[in-house]
């Protein structure tokens, strides 16, 4: 059964459905002081999946007024995804535009927020003020009964069904772990920010580290107006010193040994922390003791997450001893190593490289079976395939991973030559490439191969990072269920790629590992299959996040 949830003029409206989109009943029309009530009676009573125009609009008011659902079906995500999709293809399905989801091109922008408008709409504890972009019940019950038909006439049906519950589970977690928040000492983080960069200054104004550096500069540059902050004056200074780079890259200018190059990289560090990671930052995304950055689900083209601000994916290793558990808990971090290269065996059905992974890190299994047991030419080479390397040592290596793995290679080739002619390529659940842009049509037309080239190179990566998004997607959705049904007070509190973070109770530790674990294990086998392929997970238990690296 399907809930769909709307509003009107009048109130807040539920609609119950069965699985193939057709009501059940006349809706159910709540006040705004009736939906916490209704929805958790629901909750406790029923199996629904809520279905949400956009979960966004929704999800973090309920979690606010303390309510949390198990299942979701999120229109807009969904859409997305089957407006691509080569296996829903032949039915013709077309999203409402309104429903259209943030993506990477909106991510990563710094926002500040109103808490007085959030605070204005939680009183009706349904969606945020109202927006040109609202789907009436009636257009609701419509997309949703095209999304059911697209999947049930799809090729792969399962696969696609299996798609659309991780993205929408992803959707409710995402929401869930703002709310939680990663636990973060604002004292140790300014602590840290006093010792390397000195007492805090006024916004627009140099810490006194990189006064000092920037003084240094202008000294060993001989610029005394330079402005280490400005790319051009500072690559006509370094010209002026006979310095000759191109860019002011950190790998560029570690060639040269001029007395200004150590400085200078300590100044784009320490501006870099403070830009991104210092006093403003943590004033604008560090709120009650809880890092709460805004997840953007499925924000790039392959499924993976980006942020709204908050660089929460970017997070420097040098602050992270302030993300740390509160007293009686423990951070339990899990990872999921070398996922990519694993889930490409799987993928391929490449039983040599499903077995060089089993048990043990991959590429030195892989270096034993085709590289004499260098572990580095191995990484090197299966780096290349997955990339697209042709040239230097990786393009050397691939075809000695290809006598090894050749149904591995063969995948990733072959999705770089439908990249090369223009042609759409598909993860494994069924999320697809989009359709060619103007730039690679025209490409097309006048055979500009280092374009085609280029879009084989996405492809080729296309396929194996959105599948290994698949499966981490399935992971956390899964850790995600287990806690509910086991009541935990353990919380997920962060998510990046192929790593989860969560915050828990010292007495439920050793139980929360084996659930990590035993989710791992079950998104390997959803997707995959059972017993063939190996997807280990390494889990640290610490006290802060840095412990765990």
């Amino acid at each position: 059964m399907y809930t769909l949830v709307a509003r009107d003029a009048d109130g807040v409206l539920l609609q119950d459905v069965d699985d193939a989109g057709a009501p059940m009943a006349a809706p159910q029309r709540l006040r705004p002081a009736e939906v916490v009530a209704a929805v958790a009676r629901r909750e406790e009573t029923t199996s629904t999946r809520w279905v949400f125009a956009r979960t966004t609009d929704w999800y973090p008011r309920w979690l606010r007024a303390g309510i949390t659902v198990g299942r979701a079906h999120d229109v807009g995500l969904c859409g997305r995804i089957l407006a691509h999709s080569q296996d829903a293809a032949a039915a013709g399905y077309t999203p409402d535009p309104r429903l259209a989801p943030r993506t990477v091109e909106d991510a990563d922008v710094e926002s500040e927020r109103d808490d007085s408008q959030v605070a204005l709409f939680d009183a009706a504890l349904g969606a945020g003020p109202a927006a040109e972009q609202d789907l009436p019940m009636a257009d609701l019950l419509a997309e949703l009964a095209a999304q059911l038909s697209a999947v049930a006439t799809s090729e792969h049906p399962w696969r696609l069904r299996l798609l659309l519950a991780a993205e929408s589970a992803g959707a409710l977690a995402g929401a869930e772990m703002h709310q939680a928040g990663l636990p973060f000492r604002a004292d140790l983080h300014d602590a840290y920010l006093r010792r390397v960069l000195g007492p805090r200054v006024p916004y627009g104004q140099r810490p006194a580290r990189l006064q000092e550096l920037a003084g240094v500069l202008q000294e060993r540059l001989a610029a005394p107006v330079l402005n280490p902050d400005s790319p051009q004056d500072l690559l006509r200074a370094l010209h002026r010193a006979g310095i000759d780079v191109a860019t002011t890259r950190k790998g560029e200018l570690a060639k040269h040994t001029h007395p200004a190059i150590a400085p200078l990289l300590e100044y784009k560090q320490l501006s870099r922390l403070h830009t991104a990671n210092g006093w403003a930052w943590q004033d604008a995304w560090v709120r009650d003791g809880r890092f709460r950055p805004d997840y953007v689900v499925g924000a790039v083209v392959t499924g993976r997450w980006a942020t709204s601000g908050g660089g929460a994916l970017q997070i420097p290793h040098q602050i992270r001893a302030a993300a740390h558990a509160d007293p009686g808990h423990k951070l339990v971090v899990a990872d999921a190593a070398q996922l990519e290269p694993r889930v490409l065996g799987a993928m391929a059905v490449d039983d040599a490289l499903a077995a060089a992974a089993r048990g043990r890190d991959l590429y030195a299994g892989v270096a034993e079976r085709g590289f004499g047991g260098e572990r580095s030419a191995a990484k090197v080479a299966m780096l290349g395939a997955m990339y697209g390397a042709t040239t230097g040592e990786a393009g050397r290596l691939v075809p000695q991973l290809a006598r090894s793995f050749p149904r591995a290679v063969a995948l990733v080739e072959a999705a770089a030559r439908l990249g090369e002619a223009g042609r759409p390529v598909s993860t494994h659940l069924g999320r697809s490439t989009p359709p060619a842009s103007p730039r690679l049509r025209a490409a097309l037309a006048r055979g500009d191969q280092p374009v085609l080239r280029a879009n084989g190179r996405f492809t080729r990566n296309f396929v194996v990072q959105g599948s290994a998004a698949e499966w981490a997607m399935s992971w956390l959705a899964d850790v995600r269920r287990r806690l509910r049904e086991q009541q935990r007070a353990a919380r997920l509190v962060f998510f990046v790629h192929d790593e989860i973070v969560l915050h828990v109770p010292d007495d439920e530790v050793d139980a929360v590992v084996e659930e990590v674990q035993d989710a791992a294990a079950a998104a390997a086998g959803l997707l995959f299959g059972s017993g063939r392929d190996d997807f280990p997970v390494t889990v640290a238990v610490v006290d802060s996040y840095d412990q765990a690296k």
